[in-house]
């Protein structure tokens, strides 16, 4: 047997540092994944996000030469938080995505995969090893069915026994010859309700995910989002959890193993309006340490006027008013008029609509304010029409 004994040694190291799950792959060529990938790049169902070529995500062997094994591993993290505050008029909240909640889970991760790559090290002093986590090359979720950890479901996340789809996963490439352990195929049969709930449609079929239109996706792009997935946003400020939380392996799923991933109430739900004129400083010093402020603040800001117009909540106008007259930034300003209109179709919305757009010199949010102003006089038009016919 390859490494048997050691193997062994490992699995029970990995518990006793908090790692929920562990898996053993053999690190050949990922041949089904590659011509997924391909297909995936042809159909333009990309993010943008991945790292590397589709070589270097499916042959470990160009991160890691001679690499002969791939050590899975799965941390479960909280899909519920203890007493969340509510969002009522006056104080409306967004909502990070359960697996931004807690620290960053890149590090917490990154932690557990050193202490293993040092444990394994000092059993194999000759051999080499590597590393990642979520932002490199190798498709974490494939990695994961192949060492059995899981299964790849129709909502394009791994869905292990006893957690769900509620873990953070990732991998140890090593030179080591483990032996593998038995994959786990897919176990959803003939489920369908992440697919039929998914707010965009972006999961297209079983497995298969357009980027573009995923939620989670969108949350994190900088520039004006399309109208077309505005209200489809809701209040969420980063990601999505529709698909997960939909998934019946997921029902009554609620694990609290790791207390760094504990979510702060006030940080992972927050009040709307003061996050719009938050500094860069502030906005560091409150969500710095979540996975969610990867992309800096301008996404999640743009998120919250969307949200705010999504409430229509009108003790909110003012504040959007403040952004469409005063931010320094486009997208915000394009953002903020969409919003204003969604809360306040009154006379004086499309005055300050309009006062702004004269001022206005970015192409885009000239489009947008030029749009919004339209569909008010389409409205207003409307209406007019609807009162006459009563009379």
């Amino acid at each position: 047997m390859k490494n048997a004994d050691i193997k062994q040694e490992i699995i029970d190291f990995s518990e006793s540092i908090g790692i929920d799950k562990i898996g053993f792959a053999s690190a050949d060529p990922f041949v089904t994944m590659k011509a997924r990938l391909a297909d995936q790049q042809a159909n333009d169902y990309q993010s943008g996000f991945e790292k590397g070529t589709i070589e270097e995500r499916t042959e470990p062997e160009r991160l890691l030469p001679e690499a002969k094994s791939i050590i899975s591993i799965a941390l479960a993290y909280p899909s519920k938080m203890t007493s969340p505050p509510r969002s009522k008029k006056g104080e409306r909240r967004g909502i990070f995505c359960r697996a931004s909640w807690g620290e960053d889970y890149h590090h917490i991760l990154r932690r557990k995969l050193e202490q293993l790559q040092t444990f394994i090290a000092e059993r194999f002093p000759d051999e080499s090893s590597t590393y990642m986590v979520d932002t490199g090359e190798l498709p974490d979720r494939a990695v994961a069915e192949r060492a059995g950890i899981g299964w790849s479901g129709k909502n394009c996340a791994i869905i292990t026994p006893g957690f769900g789809s509620y873990v953070y996963l990732g991998e140890l490439i090593t030179t080591v010859d483990f032996a593998a352990d038995t994959p786990l195929f897919d176990q959803c049969g003939t489920c369908n309700k992440c697919v039929d709930a998914c707010p965009t449609g972006a999961l297209i079929q079983g497995g298969q995910l357009d980027s573009g239109k995923c939620i989670a996706y969108l949350t994190q792009t900088k520039d004006v989002l399309p109208e077309q997935y505005r209200k489809k946003i809701g209040n969420r400020l980063y990601g999505c959890d529709t698909c997960q939380v939909v998934c019946p392996e997921n029902k009554g799923v609620d694990v609290h193993h790791h207390p760094e991933m504990e979510p702060d109430p006030e940080v992972v739900k927050p009040l709307l309006v003061p996050l719009l004129t938050m500094s860069n400083r502030e906005f560091k010093q409150k969500f710095g340490a979540i996975s969610g402020a990867w992309r800096g603040k301008k996404p999640i800001q743009r998120n919250a006027l969307i949200a705010l117009g999504n409430f229509k909540d009108e003790t909110a106008l003012d504040a959007v008013f403040d952004r469409l007259e005063n931010d320094p930034r486009p997208v915000i300003r394009a953002t903020a008029a969409w919003a204003a209109a969604e809360i306040s179709s009154e006379k004086l919305t499309a005055e300050r609509i309009q006062t702004a757009l004269e001022q206005e010199e970015d192409e885009t949010a000239v489009t947008e304010m030029t749009n919004v102003l339209n569909r008010l006089k389409h409205e207003t038009g409307e209406k007019r029409k609807s009162a006459e016919s009563k009379a």
